[in-house]
């Protein structure tokens, strides 16, 4: 038996709100043509995401997913032309610029081993691969993150809709948005980016 929990009804839902409150897909065939058009339209957040100095409260976990406690930490403040060296030119992209990548491009989507998913940017500990199900949208979807104080959430309203938009507490990089379609315990889907993401298996810890 599958340890990823199957995807909701709520996907339906998640339709309306990307369409604006336009006509409802009839068929679940026509989700690549939806997304095609999301991810053509650009990014979806202006300009560029810009960290500001400071601590922020972190929950740290090891790489075999060990909780280690909370601690203040530094946020990671570089510039444009320091990420683009700690960058791919599409993980830049999405984490600096707030765009998006293919649905059904990403290399994270159910991990065959044990693991937790940090931050591309900062390596803070966003998910464990334990809350992570199949969405059926062609990207990494968790049911909550590993902490709470280790993601953001931001009001955002690109694309005519409300939505949640998701970043790293340390980094500030954009890493997706949340939806209430999730499946239980919290019924949340954390839709997110798989090259916002890097995979550390607890094999390998």
């Amino acid at each position: 038996m599958s340890r990823y929990p199957q995807k909701s009804s709520g996907r339906r839902r998640f339709l309306q709100l990307a369409l604006g409150g336009g006509a409802v897909l009839a068929t679940t065939a026509a989700l690549p043509r939806l997304f095609a058009a999301i991810d053509a339209a650009g990014p979806m957040l202006p300009g560029s995401i810009r960290t500001q100095p400071g601590e922020v409260l972190l929950e740290v976990f090891g790489d075999d997913g060990r909780d280690l406690g909370s601690r203040h930490l530094p946020r990671l403040v570089l510039s444009d032309a320091q990420w683009h060296q700690r960058l791919s030119p599409a993980a830049f992209g999405i984490l600096r610029r707030g765009s998006t990548e293919r649905a059904f491009s990403g290399a994270h989507e159910r991990p065959a081993v044990r693991g937790i998913f940090r931050c591309a940017g900062c390596a803070t500990a966003l998910y464990d691969d334990a809350t992570e199900f199949d969405s059926g949208t062609g990207w990494p979807s968790f049911w909550r993150p590993i902490s709470p104080h280790n993601v953001v959430e931001l009001r955002d309203t690109s694309f005519g809709m409300l939505r949640t938009e998701i970043r790293c507490a340390r980094c500030e990089g954009h890493l997706g948005h949340v939806f209430d379609d999730g499946p239980p315990p919290t019924g949340l889907r954390y839709c997110m980016n798989s090259l916002a993401l890097r995979f550390v298996s607890r094999v390998a810890a």
